[in-house]
């Protein structure tokens, strides 16, 4: 798909897009709920697609009722084996989905495949070749890659982990021990990031019913849950932030955007975008649930996304558009993810005139310029399309964004909803 951008003012409002990060959490507790769970305002993105589905695989039924995404599990899918039984799942592309349900599935007592496509096949996930012997799962990768084949139950124990390649190796084992232990177990992390991220984990399983307790993010208690019969759950997932934040960027740059049913008592560290627009200059307007960001004189700002990389592409749009030297810190989270997306940002960029240097851990983005239209390229990255379509629309002349499909992976409605606030958006 093929989208091209002219450049104009923006201006609407619109609801935030459902938060992929919490419906894809949303799916994997309520596989661990022996219970039923109802779950409002489900994203139907490729990743919570693929969420969905390992659900269902897995042995939990799944129903679309009234716009709400039933989940029916019980402890006895658990218990179901036999020495020939061989389960397949595909994660797609989703990191989330592969880091997640691995734990998970090491739960069962027979041997599960998991596998992927795209950029799935290049991430690591030797993460588990070191935990899983000391837990008594049996496990084989491709050289610390998918496929991943592995065989459990899973015994939780106490164990120290490394949380430094990502927190969702952390997220996954959490919601396995949740589910698995039958006394009081800790996991000790070293070196943990993107830390907002467990906190969205550990507010969802306690949600469900499960206890977890942060010590100071370097050890995480976990007790079983209380005993009793069939749970019924009901959760609402909110607004996402990660999204929400490439309009709030659109909005700076050229016009006005309200964004209405945001949570700012969140947990997601993406709502830190606020504060980057607020240190640039943009017009910040907070409401109850609704926020409007305005075009202003905007200067270069200084920004720490360690604990939030996925913010990198829409403030590297930002900053395209503020009067100075802009530095965004963190550039080591990037090298894994549906592309090296340090390298990906400075290639696209350059071919809009933008100037993007990289220094060891930190990016600097040359701004004030003029933007000029381009054609660009997603290289499969939903949030490199998302980036150059934002930076499009304050530009000088058209910009032609080659595979955007990409954006179907975390939010599919992107464009039509760029279209709502008026940008001009041909799609082919």
């Amino acid at each position: 798909m093929t989208v091209t951008i002219s450049p104009s003012r923006v201006s609407g409002s619109i609801e935030a897009p459902p938060s992929k990060s919490c419906t894809q959490r949303a799916f994997a507790a309520a596989l661990i709920n022996d219970g039923t769970t109802i779950i409002e305002n489900a994203g139907n993105s490729n990743d919570e697609q693929a969420a969905k589905k390992i659900v269902a695989e897995l042995g939990a039924s799944v129903d679309l009722v009234d716009n709400k995404v039933i989940i029916t599990s019980s402890n006895h899918i658990f218990d179901l084996a036999s020495p020939k039984k061989h389960s397949i799942i595909s994660c797609g592309e989703s990191g989330l989905s592969l880091r997640m349900f691995v734990p998970l599935a090491a739960l069962f007592k027979y041997e599960i495949t998991f596998t992927g496509e795209g950029s799935i096949l290049k991430r690591p996930v030797d993460f588990f070749e070191d935990v899983f012997p000391e837990l008594g799962v049996e496990i084989r990768t491709n050289n610390g890659k998918i496929p991943l084949i592995l065989k459990g139950p899973l015994n939780p124990k106490n164990v120290t982990v490394d949380g430094s390649l990502s927190s969702q190796f952390l997220t996954g084992l959490l919601m396995a021990y949740a589910k698995a232990c039958k006394a009081p177990v800790s996991i000790n992390v070293k070196n943990l990031s993107s830390k907002p991220y467990i906190d969205l984990t550990v507010d969802l399983l306690n949600h469900f019913g499960f206890h977890i307790e942060n010590d100071h993010y370097e050890r995480f208690n976990v007790y079983p849950r209380t005993p009793g019969g069939h749970h019924t759950v009901k959760y609402t997932v909110e607004g996402d932030w990660s999204n929400v934040a490439f309009l709030l960027v659109s909005g700076a740059i050229a016009g006005e955007v309200t964004v209405s049913k945001v949570d700012f008592k969140s947990s997601q560290g993406d709502k830190k975008i606020i504060k980057a627009l607020e240190s640039c200059g943009a017009t910040v307007g907070i409401n109850e649930k609704e926020i409007i960001v305005k075009k202003n004189n905007l200067t270069a700002f200084n920004f720490d996304a360690t604990h939030s990389p996925d913010l990198f592409p829409p403030l590297v749009a930002l900053a395209a558009y503020c009067e100075g030297t802009s530095t965004i810190k963190g550039v080591y989270r990037l090298l894994h993810k549906e592309s090296n997306r340090a390298l990906t940002l400075k290639t696209e960029f350059a071919k809009m005139h933008v100037d993007i240097g990289i220094n060891d851990d930190l990016m600097e983005i040359k701004g004030g310029g003029q933007v000029n239209g381009a054609k660009v390229t997603s290289h499969n990255d939903h949030r490199i399309a998302m980036a150059c379509a934002v930076a499009a629309l304050g530009a000088k002349g058209n910009t032609i964004i080659h595979a955007a499909e990409a954006v179907k992976k975390s939010y599919p409605s992107f464009f039509e909803d760029l279209k709502m606030l008026k940008a001009p958006v041909q799609i082919s």
